[in-house]
């Protein structure tokens, strides 16, 4: 199975005329059709809500996009409160997650109204302290231990930095409780990226159990639980996709065995999906300007790490379209490369592709989640325009590309006397 790209040949010659690459594109109809399933897959949860993972892609037009889809944004920093407060979401439709969290940060979520998620246990007295314990709380879970599916280890949560332990959620709800809270929130993340619909299941299990425990010695009124993220794409085009209609019903399945059982129908399902919203639908558009052949073959982009960070630090796999040569044998073995002064600056490494010439056209599948939002600038190479593909078949820029001016906006430079 191959990957099609949502853009074509003549798109990009025509975008070429007014937006030189490299740029991010965005598939509008894509991400609407994507988040209206999200929602139909759990409409038998009435309180159901999608949060967008901000740190995706923490651009306004996307965020817009999803606010008219009905969902929320789950934020982190301070800045990604302020974009939220500023494309006009606040109070419950946030929910802050964030971990090492500045006294500001709190006092700023809790001036929105934002549902604030506690990683640590000590954070309970430090938000008393720097900006009160609202009627409304999250807690983040950590199991620990080794988090197993079926189809072997998913990930290991003891060595993750984040939430809270089992005996710290108890004596953390009863101290909640004491000081007012009368709605409380669960939350955890055990595994990224997962490409199997047994994930959230699983996971929904495990903080439903947890859900009925807390209610039992603590007395706590339980109002939602909050699965995160987790869900992850088919970068690989072997890979298979989510079905999230199979990983819904599992989820209520659990839901109809655990809690309703105990007296607990009324809670509220919550997700925090990045990746699974907007990756698939973004694309890093960039050209061949150079070739070089010595111990390899070189194809050398006008795009680099700067504009996409995964494949140099993860080594992560990216799926490459020549455009205008899907048909064409892929007989020529390369190494895709960008132009730092770092080695593992490369989208592939003897990756298989049809013949590239100086001018092609690469479309790099699979970055509209964690592409743009890592982007950096090291080397002074400056990020890239992002752009949207409308649903009416036009082409909007979403956010320009950077400029010398902008890279040097906050250097002070010294003047000579």
């Amino acid at each position: 199975m191959d990957k099609k790209p949502f853009v074509t040949l003549d798109l990009l010659k025509e975008i070429d005329k007014t937006y030189s690459t490299p740029y991010h594109i965005y598939d509008e109809a894509g991400m609407r059709k994507n988040a209206e399933e999200l929602y139909s897959a759990f409409s038998w949860n009435p309180g159901y809500r999608e949060y967008f993972a901000v740190k995706a892609t923490p651009t306004p037009a996307i965020l817009k996009l999803f606010k008219d889809c009905g969902c929320g944004l789950d934020c982190s920093s301070l800045t990604e409160l302020m974009l939220a407060e500023r494309i006009g979401i606040t109070g419950d439709k946030i929910m802050f997650s964030s971990n090492a969290t500045p006294a500001e940060e709190f006092v700023y979520a809790a001036k929105l109204g934002a549902t604030i998620n506690l990683d640590d246990f000590t954070h309970i007295a430090f938000l008393k302290k720097v900006a009160g314990i609202p009627e409304t709380i999250c807690c983040r879970y950590n199991p620990g231990g080794v988090f197993v599916l079926d189809n072997g280890i998913m990930d290991h949560p003891a060595d993750a930095k984040y939430g809270f332990t089992k005996e710290q959620m108890i004596e953390g709800f009863r101290i909640l409780k004491q000081e007012g809270v009368k709605n409380f929130g669960i939350h955890s993340f055990l595994a990224s990226n997962t490409v199997t619909n047994a994930y959230y299941p699983a996971l929904a299990r495990v903080l439903f159990e947890l859900a009925v425990e807390l209610k039992e010695k603590t007395g706590a009124h339980i109002t939602f639980i909050n699965l995160s993220g987790g869900i992850g794409i088919p970068y690989r085009p072997d890979q298979e996709k989510n079905d999230i209609f199979r990983i819904a019903e599992g989820v209520r399945q659990a839901y109809e065995e655990v809690l309703v059982p105990n007296g607990m129908g009324d809670v509220a399902i919550y997700t925090e999906l990045g990746r699974y919203m907007t990756g698939p639908y973004g694309h890093l558009v960039t050209k061949a300007v150079h070739e070089k052949h010595i111990y390899k073959e070189y194809i050398g982009c006008d795009a680099c790490a700067a504009n996409l960070m995964r494949p140099a630090m993860y080594g992560a796999y990216h799926h490459i379209t020549v455009m205008g040569k899907e048909d064409v044998p892929c007989d020529h073995k390369y190494d895709i490369t960008g132009s730092l002064c770092e080695n593992n600056d490369k989208f592939a490494i003897d990756r298989m592709l049809p013949k590239i010439e100086i001018g092609d056209f690469l479309v790099i599948h699979d970055t509209g989640a964690h592409g743009f939002s890592m982007g950096y600038n090291y080397n002074g190479r400056l990020r890239s325009a992002e752009l949207l593909l409308k649903t009416d078949g036009s082409v909007e820029m979403i956010r320009r590309a950077e400029t010398p001016e902008d890279y040097f906006a906050t250097m002070i430079f010294q003047t000579d006397k």
